[in-house]
């Protein structure tokens, strides 16, 4: 088996980041110099998956835009020479095979997962939110793929988070395997309340999916919140046959995860990544100590 589509759900309106996201949609907003979105491409192509589905909603325009050919700018940095410029314009071009599906009325994660599913047939594929972050330098997604073409199902990305954070994510209940870092998945919950969570492990960003998610989310009526959650599906799949597409494993994440849905989050993975560049890092971190010395004034 070799997984080669992702699909990234990009159809939120981003109300935490009013009014900056009322015309620009919040996966466009930069981190840096790159739109949040190009990050997740990124991620997802450097793990070999080149054939990429957006979900997008109304008001989505320039994600279609930002990874399309931009002649007029192109012509303009070749007229300067500015060859620097220019490769960083067409970068984004030539990423990946990308397509775009509205999905019309938000249902939740798991209707926007279930539009992808002409697209991408009876085939296991990848799903990467576009709010968290993956620092490159901590691979996950390959590590996810690698499990699930070898032990078949699907895999989630999990992240022991503090037991009174575990109400905010999808929470897992686990049992260990004989491999270091991969778990199974006995049952999952939607925002438990911390006492009744069964573990501190988070469900975050990253899935790999067995096609099988598509018949059980036809069938899974809306949950929490009013829509169809993707966690409700994967666990009714956590407890079917392997041969029917059955059985959810979990990697656990002890890497760098940037969460740029929040606000605070959103300016602390800014900082961080461009602390962490050769371009900008070493006169940042000179800055920051200036400033936090100096009483923050």
């Amino acid at each position: 088996m070799t997984i080669t589509k992702a699909v990234i759900p990009a159809a939120g309106l981003g109300t935490r980041f009013l009014p900056a996201t009322k015309s620009t949609p919040k996966e466009m907003l930069p981190v840096v110099d790159k739109p949040a979105i190009q990050y997740v491409v990124e991620e997802a192509v450097a793990a070999g998956l080149d054939d990429v589905l957006m979900i997008t909603g109304r008001s989505k325009r320039t994600l279609a835009d930002h990874f399309d050919g931009a002649p007029e700018l192109e012509a303009v940095l070749e007229a300067k020479g500015d060859t620097e410029r220019l490769a960083k314009v067409r970068e984004s071009t030539d990423l990946a095979d990308i397509h775009f599906v509205r999905q019309g009325t938000p249902l939740g994660l798991g209707h926007a997962v279930l539009c992808a599913r002409r697209h991408v047939g009876n085939e296991t594929f990848a799903v990467l939110l576009g709010d968290d972050l993956i620092d490159e330098r901590d691979p996950l997604l390959s590590t996810m793929l690698e499990v699930a073409e070898r032990r078949g199902g699907s895999v989630l990305a999990l992240l022991e988070v503090d037991p009174s954070q575990i109400s905010l994510y999808g929470c897992a209940a686990v049992e260990p395997t004989d491999d270091d870092g991969v778990v199974r998945v006995e049952a999952l919950v939607e925002k438990p309340a911390v006492e009744e969570a069964p573990s501190n492990l988070a469900v975050i960003g990253r899935y790999v999916l067995n096609p099988a998610v598509f018949d059980v989310l036809e069938r899974t009526g809306p949950g929490r919140g009013g829509e169809i959650q993707l966690t409700d599906a994967l666990a009714e799949l956590a407890h079917m046959p392997a041969e029917e597409g059955g059985g959810v494993y979990g990697v656990v994440f002890r890497g760098r995860r940037y969460d740029t849905g929040d606000r605070l989050d959103y300016i602390k993975a800014v900082v961080q990544i461009a602390a962490a560049r050769e371009d900008l890092g070493p006169d940042l971190r000179a800055w920051l100590t200036e400033f936090t010395a100096g009483g923050m004034g």
